[in-house]
């Protein structure tokens, strides 16, 4: 049997310096960016929360892995691109995991793949091996929470966009239907968000209406706002699938909730338009440049499905020889909201709330593979929950940071009227708890997605180096540090002996500045040390 006993190579020196392969690094990681991401839960304290949302029904004198420990590493898990439970085999024995987790013996193992299943599986039906359920009641109010706890006091209004989406099934899961529209079987969930934040998401059946099911959850959000802020005016904001009687009847019911919904365009509408599309038309030919117009008028539908006259607004637009008209029905009133206002600030912002839900996918939010829709859904949550985590990290860290060329946003949740490009200076500084940290002002133009921050645990100091790397896997770390440079961490092996604090080695202390006040923790200074 071959013995390895060599424990480093050398190659031709490099002048004066030696040139060592070496084996002696001990344990590392390639995943320390989720350090931002604990710090980020740290202060919006959410996985703690998440855990109180399960209940236990196992032996406590018999438990390993308690409910925050497993909540914990599934939600980072996906936060740091390991979709599958199968990863956590290997996964469990990862010392910075570990550490998110909470795992208070770094030597002991997290969760393996079979406990986390446990956990996803249960139904809350008595079981000799699934013992632990979930409320869905909870964890809805519990995002609902750290959206209102984002805000230092109540604005005066907010938008509450609404989509569904699909999420393809590749096996025959409960209530897998096909879907006409999307030409796959599929689930529709529904997301609710409001800026950045999101404050709903239902899984549900694909043999059902787009809009569906979005009154009770419409109604259980406004009314845990409105008891946080009694006075909030709210606007919602959703397309022609939500343009339903029901949900704007219900807004219309109400004090200072308003509505702007798409509508499906039909020829009843188009000969009402008719003399402004001739004009549109018109000045097309002439300019051989795209014509657009703008009108309103009161409506209602011939077939009844409309309980009264609303307010319709039609985008007339002639572009390439074609006709593009375009239509909204509101409740908002026309001298607050003119026409075309109303149509290109207002309702065409709702295109944002797309990349949002991309970014659900980009954390897995379409791995519904278990059998259960009650499984499926905690999956769903845990990748909301990831998200939540992420997105704070945006906010909290690179708030007033650009996030990209191009985004135009600035806030996650600035009210419409407020959002003018260039109305902010940014900031080129991270947050993080006493960290050294090199932050780019923006994004380089050309590169294809942003940079991910790693952190590399080692025995011995090293230098920290800044790079860009293209090649990192998608996860919530491309999202959460874009324009950040990619850095290489040291971790001395205090935290590997148990030790509460870890000192760190970094190099072009004039490039880094600490701005952990943004999240309210001192920092820590620590002198500079160059590996040779």
């Amino acid at each position: 049997m071959t013995e390895c006993s060599q424990s480093e190579f050398e190659f031709e020196a490099h002048f004066s310096r030696r040139v060592v392969a070496g084996f002696d690094a001990g344990t590392m990681t390639s995943d320390g960016g989720a350090l931002l991401l604990r710090e980020t839960d740290r202060r919006l304290n959410v996985l703690a929360r998440l855990s109180k949302c399960f209940l236990d029904g196992r032996d406590p004198l018999l438990v390993k892995h308690s409910i925050a420990e497993m909540v914990s590493q599934r939600v980072y898990g996906l936060a740091l691109g390991y979709e599958d439970l199968n990863d956590h085999e290997q996964l469990r024995h990862d010392p910075l995991l570990r550490v998110l987790s909470g795992k208070q013996e770094l030597e002991e193992p997290l969760a393996g793949k079979s406990t986390l299943n446990r956990l996803e599986l249960s139904d809350g039906k008595p079981d000799r091996y699934k013992k632990i359920s979930y409320s869905n009641e909870a964890i809805d109010s519990l995002l609902v929470d750290v959206f209102v706890e984002a805000f230092e006091q109540a604005p005066e209004e907010i938008v509450l966009d609404l989509d569904t989406t699909d999420v393809e099934l590749h096996g025959r899961q409960e209530g897998r239907f096909f879907h006409g529209y999307y030409d796959e079987y599929c689930y529709l969930p529904l997301y609710i968000f409001c800026g950045a934040h999101v404050l709903c998401v239902r899984l549900r059946q694909a043999n059902i209406d787009a809009s569906a099911g979005s009154l009770c959850e419409i109604q259980r959000v406004v009314k845990q706002i409105r008891g946080k802020w009694p006075k909030v005016r709210i606007i919602l904001r959703a397309d022609s699938g939500f343009c339903r009687d029901e949900l704007m009847d219900w807004c219309e019911q109400q004090q200072s909730v308003y509505y702007v919904f798409g509508m499906a365009r039909n020829e009843r509408l188009r000969r009402i338009i008719a003399p402004q599309m001739a004009q549109a038309a018109a000045e097309h030919e002439r300019t051989k440049e795209p014509a657009r117009l703008f009108t309103e008028f009161l409506h209602t539908t011939t077939t009844g499905s409309w309980s009264r006259e609303r307010r319709v607004i039609a985008k007339v637009e002639h572009i390439d020889g074609k006709e593009n008209p375009r239509y909204i029905v509101t409740s908002l009133a026309a001298d607050a909201w003119p026409a075309q206002s109303l149509y290109e600030v207002l309702y065409c912002a709702r295109g944002d709330m797309e990349n949002r839900i991309k970014e659900q996918f980009h954390l897995f939010a379409d791995r519904v593979s278990a059998e259960t829709m009650r499984a499926n859904q905690l999956r769903l949550y845990f990748s909301t929950i990831a998200y939540v985590l992420v997105s704070g990290l945006r906010r909290l860290g690179l708030e007033g940071h650009r996030t990209g060329p191009g985004t135009g946003r600035d806030h996650p949740h600035e009210s419409v009227q407020n959002r003018r490009a260039g109305s902010a200076q940014r900031t080129p500084h991270l947050v993080i708890d006493g960290l050294q940290l090199s932050v780019a002002a923006t994004v380089p133009t050309g590169l294809d997605e942003p940079a991910l921050l790693k952190r590399r645990w080692r025995a011995a100091p090293s230098r920290i180096v800044y790079r860009y790397d293209h090649a990192a896997r998608t996860s919530a770390l491309l999202m959460a540090l874009p324009g950040l440079l990619c850095a290489h961490w040291t971790l001395h092996d205090a935290l590997l002996q148990g030790r509460n604090d870890a000192h760190f080695s970094t190099v072009g202390r004039n490039e880094c500045r600490i701005a952990s006040d943004r999240l309210g923790i001192p920092s820590r200074r620590r002198p500079v040390r160059n590996a040779g």
